[in-house]
């Protein structure tokens, strides 16, 4: 897996990219953690994701908690195939916001 950071629009965007595993979830959860912990909105974006297993899910679910404790917004954007199919299989397709973009997101009231 390999990741950055960059900001945008008011949110700290995060893109994974390749296999998020149990061998670098834990970079991906420090790294979502740290954007929340500076108080940033949020958004994981997972197009360039080509496998995510559970712990995956529990750094993406684990950055969703804290991210609504601290009310501040966090999302998915542009989640690939691969990755949508554990998400919907966990059904957690209906807890995350999940956007094709940070324009849809930026236009939702979410």
């Amino acid at each position: 897996m390999a990741y950055q950071v960059k900001e945008e629009r008011g949110f700290s965007i995060v893109l994974l990219t390749g296999d998020v595993d149990l061998s670098c979830s834990p970079d991906a959860r420090k790294t979502i953690l740290d954007c929340l912990e500076s108080s940033q909105n949020t958004l994981v974006d997972l197009s360039d994701v080509s496998y995510i297993d559970s712990s995956g899910v529990a750094s993406l679910v684990e950055g969703y908690q804290t991210a609504k404790k601290k009310n501040l917004k966090f999302a998915l954007l542009g989640v690939s195939g691969p990755a949508m199919s554990v998400l919907e299989l966990a059904r957690l397709d209906k807890v995350f916001p999940i956007y094709a973009d940070i324009e849809e997101c930026l236009s939702s009231d979410g």
